[in-house]
C-alpha cells in the first residue's frame, strides 16, 4: 500500500473533495471509453454498433461533463439527504445533459453514465464512505421522487429509450438498478476488475468485468436496439467469451472479437454495461484512488490525435467552454 512519505501512514483518496471526485468519474468514462476491444461499443479500433459517435466524441462529452460532476459533489459535500437534494440532482444533471448534447449537436453519448455516476458522485461526497456504504446512499437518493419533475410534461419521464423499453418488456433498467444500490457495478464489476487486477493488469482485468456486467445485465440499450432476441444473443455471445476463459486467454480473446463483429454487424451495442463498468471503476478509486487505471488515462488522452492539425468543430466549442 502506498504510504505518507515520513509517517507510514497509507494514503486515502480524498474522497469527499469535488474536483477529484469529478476527475475520477470522468477518468472513468474516458478509460472505459479506450477498452479496445468492447463488443458492439465505440473503443479504440471503431464505433461499434454506433454510426453516430466515435471515440474522440467520448472523450469531449467527458470532458463536458467535468463541471457537472464538480457540481453534483459540492451538492452532496453541503447538502442533507432529501427531497431537496434529489431535486438538485435532477437540476444539475439535466442542465449537464443539455451542454452535453449542445456540444456534440444532439448525440446522446453519456445519458446513462450520468446518471449512474451523477448519484454516485453526489453519495460519496454526501457519506465519504466505501463503495458499500456509497451505492446505499445512492439507492436512497434514487429512490427519492424528483419534486422538480412535477411541473413537466407528463411525457417527461419516458423521454429515454431505457424507459420506453423497460416499460414495454418489464424489464429493469437504469432507475431499478440505482434503487437496487448498482449491484451490478458494486457486486460484478468491482470484484471482477479487483481479482484480475493483479495477474492481467489494468485493460483486460476491465474488459472481463465488462463482460460479467453483460452477461447477466437486462441491458435497454440492447433491447431497445433488437429486442429480447438481441439480449438474448449477447448473455449467449458473453457465455462463449467466459468459458474460453475471458480476454485473458488467446482462445477467450479470439472469441471476443468475433463476438465484437456479430455486435458490430447486427447494430447492438450494450451501453448500459459499459455505463455499469464506469460505475463499478469509480468505486474501485473510492478506496486506492483509482491508481491502476488512472495511470493509463493520461496515455489514452495524448493517444487521441486530432483528425488533422487544426482543432475539430467539438474541439473548438469545447475550448470555448
Amino acid at each position: 500500500m502506498t504510504t505518507r512519505i515520513g509517517t507510514g501512514k497509507p494514503l486515502t483518496p480524498p474522497i469527499r473533495d469535488p474536483h477529484f471526485l469529478a476527475e475520477v468519474a470522468v477518468d472513468a468514462l474516458i478509460f472505459e471509453a479506450h477498452l479496445t476491444p468492447k463488443p458492439g461499443l465505440v473503443d479504440s479500433a471503431g464505433s461499434g454498433a454506433h454510426s453516430d459517435m466515435d471515440i474522440e466524441l467520448l472523450f469531449i462529452s467527458a470532458e463536458t461533463l467535468r463541471p457537472t460532476f464538480v457540481e453534483l459533489a459540492l451538492a452532496g459535500r453541503y447538502g442533507v439527504l432529501g427531497p431537496n437534494l434529489r431535486s438538485e440532482v435532477g437540476r444539475i444533471g439535466r442542465e449537464g445533459e443539455s451542454r452535453v448534447l449542445d456540444i456534440t449537436n444532439g448525440v446522446n453519448t453519456h445519458r446513462g453514465a450520468l446518471w449512474a455516476l451523477g448519484l454516485l458522485v453526489t453519495s460519496a461526497a454526501l457519506s465519504g464512505g466505501d463503495a458499500a456504504m456509497v451505492t446505499d446512499v445512492a439507492a436512497r437518493l434514487a429512490t427519492l421522487p424528483d419534486p422538480s419533475t412535477s411541473n413537466l410534461d407528463s411525457n417527461y419521464v419516458t423521454i429515454s429509450n431505457g424507459e420506453r423499453v423497460r416499460r414495454i418488456y418489464q424489464i429493469g433498467g437504469a432507475r431499478a438498478e440505482a434503487k437496487a444500490g448498482f449491484p451490478h457495478a458494486l457486486a460484478i464489476a468491482l470484484p471482477v476488475y479487483q481479482s484480475r487486477l493483479a495477474t492481467h493488469g489494468p485493460q483486460l482485468a476491465a474488459i472481463d468485468a465488462l463482460l460479467a456486467v453483460m452477461a447477466s445485465l437486462q441491458d435497454t440499450c440492447v433491447v431497445h436496439r433488437g429486442g429480447l432476441s438481441a439480449l438474448a444473443l449477447v448473455h449467449e455471445g458473453v457465455r462463449e467469451v467466459l468459458l474460453a476463459g475471458g480476454s485473458c486467454t488467446t482462445s477467450g480473446m479470439r472469441r471476443l472479437k468475433a463476438f465484437d463483429q456479430t455486435l458490430t454487424i447486427a447494430g447492438i451495442s450494450p451501453g448500459g454495461s459499459a455505463d455499469l463498468l464506469a460505475a463499478g471503476l469509480f468505486l474501485e478509486a473510492l478506496s486506492s484512488g483509482g491508481r491502476s487505471w488512472r495511470s493509463c488515462v493520461n496515455v489514452h488522452r495524448q493517444s487521441l490525435h486530432p483528425r488533422s492539425s487544426q482543432p475539430s468543430e467539438l474541439q473548438s466549442q469545447l475550448m470555448k467552454g
